[in-house]
């Protein structure tokens, strides 16, 4: 035809694809023709070829059909607005896909470099976690050892400061040190109230019903955050205002006063109450986070210990 459009084969040679491609986004109203021959057949006017140009190049970029036909739109704002969300949506895909794939080859170098004596044990640690991991157990382990009595908002901010996050390029030994932890809470174990005694009576005599654990963790939030920058800076634990602070905390909650024999009860306290299996998850939490970056149970341990400086009370 002499009218300046081209036939389905012609737009094809000239873009470099197949028939078979042109009629694709045709038929998906990506690419309207521009009219039919006196046989039926389609005609393209020469601006389809930049359109399937465009339409070639986002589909480079692995953005959907659906996408595609949202960027080709007749408003322009709209057209723009649809590019930066298409965009930004295969941004998320391809890191969560590259943070998969990283995570992969570090499990893989961590079962290479093992022992034949360590590989089925690593191999049942590393299997059992997703890739990219997840911190939903995490998150479920802690909302189970909180006291049912937190505020929403406080609790949700405690599993926030609780849960490590998976690195985001890990080591072979990092990969193996998550696998741990996420065997260490999925493992049943029944639950623990921490915060009933079995003859409903808890320090300075008080009912359980009388203890605030949720006026403990808000002063808690502030003696870690004093015994995280003591650890930054490497002191050893001591008795200041982190201490004080955290004593304080204990206090408000059992409805007393900070004294000397308060302190000693509370040392006792902390003693006896001190769980396996909250030391296994800080110690490896502290391995993941590092120790620019201290755990709550490392301030908490700091502050304890900075608590058994004291001298013992005669009574």
């Amino acid at each position: 035809m002499d009218d300046g459009t081209w036939s389905i084969g012609e737009l094809a040679r000239r873009a470099g694809v197949t028939v078979k491609t042109v009629r694709f986004y045709s038929d998906r109203g990506l690419l309207p023709e521009a009219a039919r021959s006196s046989g039926g057949h389609r005609r393209y006017g020469p601006e389809a070829l930049d359109r399937l140009r465009l339409i070639r190049s986002l589909r480079s970029l692995d953005l959907p059909v659906p996408d595609v036909g949202r960027v080709l739109g007749e408003d322009a704002a709209l057209k723009e607005a649809a590019l930066e969300d298409a965009v930004a949506a295969r941004l998320r895909e391809v890191g969560s896909r590259l943070a998969a794939l990283r995570w992969q080859e570090a499990a893989l170098q961590s079962l290479r470099d093992c022992t034949a004596g360590e590989r089925a044990e690593r191999l049942r640690l590393v299997g059992a976690v997703t890739t990219p991991p997840s911190t939903t157990a995490l998150a479920r382990f802690w909302r189970r050892e909180l006291p049912a009595r937190l505020p929403a908002g406080l609790r949700a901010s405690i599993v926030d400061a609780a849960v490590p996050q998976p690195p985001v390029d890990p080591t072979p030994a990092q990969v193996l040190v998550f696998a741990r932890l996420h065997a260490l809470v999925s493992d049943a174990r029944p639950p623990v109230d921490h915060w009933r005694s079995p003859t409903g009576r808890t320090m300075c005599g008080r009912t359980d019903d009388e203890v605030r654990p949720a006026v403990l963790f808000e002063g808690l939030g502030e003696a870690f955050e004093l015994a995280s920058a003591e650890l930054r800076a490497r002191r050893r634990p001591y008795a200041g205002d982190a201490l004080d602070c955290f004593v304080a905390a204990h206090a408000r909650t059992y409805h007393a006063r900070d004294t000397p024999v308060f302190r000693q009860r509370l040392r006792v306290l902390l003693t006896v109450t001190a769980d396996p299996v909250l030391d296994r998850y800080w110690a490896l939490s502290g391995e993941l986070s590092g120790p620019l970056e201290p755990t709550l149970g490392a301030a908490q341990e700091w502050l304890r210990a900075a608590l058994g400086t004291e001298p013992v009370v005669v009574t």
